[in-house]
């Protein structure tokens, strides 16, 4: 089999691609950093450098693939993110037609279920509406949750004000969490599972915490017992975005998601179609990253 993977060597595609490559498959890794092209092979893939922008290209890298694992990639110095994103879906829509592909893993997100006003996520429901339209098209749709790498963002706060806080927290809804490293799982079994629907979603979980929860344990391993959660008014978020570097772009885009979270509707198709969750990896192991980042 071959297949193609977008993401470069991110923290998901990156154990993907060992997985893929491990198992005896033909993997082509697109990435628009030159730099990776030696990492990548030295993998036993093959680089495709590109930009996934560029249409021609992609129709070129996706070529003879018979499995695509697609993501659209994040890029925090973009004016307009949500432009891009669009953007890119339908480049990869193109892209797919072109080179006949039919068996598509989509990393989407939850909340994606909402087409619109969940942010960043909102793209991802495009994505998942144009690929539908594929006739012949099997699609497997991972969503998995909020990363606990998003949490990273805390370190200000509970360094320089002894609070964690977002706007959103103020319900008793627990806020679902995911490590890449489970993503990075499912999505290989996904990959290698033999394709039987048109249209699959998968939930993917490894927690699920309160965000009081989340600010007591990362601040307890910190050395700040007691840190509080703090939901701040939308307003208030995005000027926090603003200062902490964020340009506005991604500021409101983040400041959309805290309100769907605050409101309950991204999660809800979660809590209605949630499985069991298999992880061993909890909110106390990322802790102990999150000290070890906070301490750098």
């Amino acid at each position: 089999m071959k297949y193609i993977i977008t993401g470069s060597l991110g923290n998901i595609s990156l154990p993907v691609t060992q997985n893929l490559v491990k198992a005896g498959h033909e993997v082509v890794v697109i990435s628009n950093n030159a730099n990776k092209k030696e990492q990548i092979e030295g993998l036993g893939a093959e680089a495709a450098i590109g930009s996934v922008q560029d249409v021609a290209f992609l129709e070129s890298a996706f070529k003879g693939g018979d499995v695509a694992y697609l993501m659209i990639p994040s890029d925090f110095s973009l004016a307009d993110y949500a432009a891009f994103q669009r953007e890119v879906a339908d480049k990869y829509v193109q892209a797919i037609q072109s080179a006949g592909i039919t068996r598509i893993v989509l990393l989407s997100s939850i909340g994606a279920h909402l087409r619109k006003g969940a942010g960043p996520i909102d793209a991802l429901g495009y994505l998942e509406e144009k690929l539908a339209q594929i006739p012949g098209l099997q699609v497997k749709i991972l969503r998995p949750s909020y990363f606990f790498n998003n949490l990273y963002a805390q370190i200000g706060l509970i360094k320089n004000a002894g609070i964690a806080g977002s706007n959103f927290g103020g319900t008793e809804e627990k806020l679902v969490l995911t490590d890449t490293d489970d993503i990075a799982k499912v999505a290989t079994e996904q990959l290698l599972a033999p394709f039987t629907e048109a249209q699959t979603i998968i939930y993917i979980s490894s927690d699920e915490r309160h965000p009081s929860e989340i600010a007591a344990v990362l601040g307890a391993a910190v050395g700040k017992e007691g840190t509080p959660w703090v939901t701040f008014s939308d307003e208030d978020s995005y000027n926090g975005m603003l200062q902490a570097g964020l340009n506005e772009s991604f500021a409101g885009l983040y400041r959309d998601m805290g309100q769907a979270l605050q409101n309950g509707t991204m999660q809800e198709d979660y809590w209605k179609n949630r499985g069991e969750i298999k992880s061993n990896f909890k909110l106390e192991d990322f802790a102990k990253r999150f000290a070890g980042a906070y301490q750098g």
